[in-house]
């Protein structure tokens, strides 16, 4: 996959709100990886918030919503893993700033 496809999911991944805090998967540092094979399979790699998170099936049908958008990607596997486990200081400044954490 080249750096521009990345960018183009990741950008497409910025349109995915979490819902209890209001501020994209992306900036919150929840997508740990990105990957699509030559068959156009795309593979994400994240975490959610908490382990209990009741949210989390919401959250992989919005980024299978706005995945299948762009041409390239026929499917799209969202693999949730728990470690490493996400803390605050995965958060973009733009997340920090917005939630107003120092």
């Amino acid at each position: 996959m080249d750096a521009d496809m990345k960018e183009s999911i990741l950008g497409a991944l910025e349109n995915v709100i979490d819902p209890e805090l209001g501020i994209d998967i992306v900036n919150l540092g929840l997508v740990y990886d990105v990957d699509m094979d030559d068959e156009g399979v795309c593979k994400i790699t994240m975490t959610l918030t908490s382990l209990g998170c009741p949210l989390g099936p919401i959250i992989v049908d919005q980024i299978k919503t706005v995945l299948s958008e762009l041409p390239e990607i026929k499917d799209v596997d969202v693999n949730i893993v728990w470690n490493p486990p996400w803390n605050k200081d995965m958060m973009s400044r733009y997340a920090k700033m917005a939630l107003g954490i120092r």
